[in-house]
């Protein structure tokens, strides 16, 4: 077996573990899997990997010409993720893992949150590994996005993640089956058949064999899907809820799904965290987050907190765009208020037409608007907010890009079928809406 850059570790390759200097092993490839809504599978949603079938997200290549859809005992022992284990295992520093190496997201990694909660099965990895890379693990912790199925079109995000950024460009007829194959026929059908019969077996056997120990509800918008809340109360009937950490990241749209409670099931399993996603308050955040009602969705918020028992429970998940540089003091403030962690990211850019960007900015007024929230909050600051105050000095280091008159027509497109304008929001700071018109 060889890995992309040629290295034959067949018969010579090194184990290094953790506490031997081993800086690049992650727990995810020995306990953990992620699918996308449109079947791919990957480490975890944070790994650049070549896409199967369809590129998205954060994928590198595709060489891929049809869809071969793999079942979760085909991906886990496959060349590529033997590969991966034994250059994890090796010390190398996989390009896969580029977004943890280089944080790119953000800068609490995931890599360090799966070899914090499996800290105590590192040396079962080892041991349960062959010479091949093939490991004798089970899956133990899910993430599956069942499908796209969600209420909001946020602005960083598109068709993919969002059934109802799908239907707006199929109204709009904004895609095509060149770019968005997927949402074509008959591979539409080939997917949700995939998804019906293989992929919510995987889960539910999973579920009925007890054998899950951790899930991350994400989607789309998970607390939308019939799936979420059958699983859940299954788990808890099963008895073994005791034994299972859930998390989400949600819209917070809702608390509530035919009569059952979301704050009724979560007290029941052993540990749950909420990370509510919400990049702008008030008119700034119903602008990027389309679908937002801010003052329904802080009700909630307050409604999560008033059974939450440690602060951990409910967070704030704030990723920073261009137009949410402009609410860097407001969401700080609402950490403060709802006395609650923040964690942040950054709109992960792809190429110049990703106007929004935060590093789409100019370097010199990038840096003058985080000096001046930096000035504000750092005297007020406590470690609930070091996410924040961490992220947006890292910003201070990455490359901007010049960003091109393309991304800035596309924006100007969305407005229009939205019936939004970009421009009322950047008026809150002139510097930014002078650059905005000079584009």
């Amino acid at each position: 077996m060889c890995s992309p850059n040629g290295k034959n570790y067949l018969h010579s390759m090194k184990r290094i573990k953790p506490s031997e200097g081993n800086k690049t092993l992650c727990m995810a490839p020995w306990t953990h899997t992620y699918l996308s809504p449109q079947t791919e599978r990957r480490m975890c949603c944070a790994s650049r990997e070549p896409a199967q079938s369809f590129k998205q997200y954060i994928d590198t290549g595709n060489d891929a010409k049809e869809y071969k859809p793999l079942t979760l005992k085909e991906h886990w022992n496959s060349e590529h993720m033997k590969s991966v284990r034994l250059r994890m295992m090796a010390g190398e520093e996989l390009s896969e893992c580029e977004v943890c190496d280089h944080k790119l997201l953000n800068t609490d990694v995931y890599r360090s949150y799966w070899n914090q909660l499996f800290k105590d099965r590192v040396d079962e990895a080892y041991d349960s590994t062959d010479e091949t890379g093939a490991t004798t693990m089970q899956t133990i912790s899910f993430d599956y996005r069942f499908n796209n199925l969600c209420n909001f079109k946020c602005r960083m995000c598109g068709d993919m993640l969002s059934s109802s950024w799908e239907a707006e460009s199929r109204k709009n007829k904004t895609w095509t089956k060149e770019s968005q194959p997927w949402m074509a026929s008959p591979l539409r059908e080939q997917i949700i058949k995939f998804q019906d019969t293989q992929v919510v077996q995987e889960f539910v056997e999973a579920v009925e064999t007890k054998r899950i120990k951790e899930i991350y509800w994400c989607g789309g918008e998970p607390l939308m899907w019939d799936m979420h809340w059958k699983a859940m109360q299954r788990i808890i009937d099963l008895g073994f809820a005791k034994e299972v950490y859930v998390r989400y990241n949600t819209n917070l749209s809702r608390t509530s799904f035919k009569g059952t409670k979301l704050f009724d099931l979560l007290p029941q399993f052993q540990d749950w965290q909420i990370c509510s996603s919400l990049d702008g308050t008030g008119e700034v955040g119903e602008y990027i987050r389309d679908g937002l009602n801010y003052e329904q969705w802080l009700r909630n918020f307050k409604e999560g907190m008033a059974v939450a028992k440690t602060t951990r429970e409910m967070r704030l998940d704030y990723t920073i765009t261009m137009p949410g540089l402009l609410e860097l003091k407001n969401m700080f403030d609402l950490s403060r208020e709802l006395d609650t962690e923040i964690l942040t990211k950054v709109m992960f850019t792809f190429s110049n037409d990703e106007i929004l960007s935060p590093l789409a900015l100019p370097k010199e007024l990038l840096h003058t608007i985080i000096d001046e929230a930096l000035a504000y909050m750092e005297p007020l600051a406590s470690h609930k907010q070091r996410a924040l105050l961490d992220v947006i000095k890292n910003l201070k280091n990455r490359e901007t890009f010049m960003p091109t008159k393309k991304g800035k027509q596309r924006q100007e497109s969305i407005d229009k079928i939205r019936r939004q304008d970009i421009t009322k929001i950047l008026s809150r700071d002139e510097r930014v809406l002078d650059w905005w018109t000079s584009i």
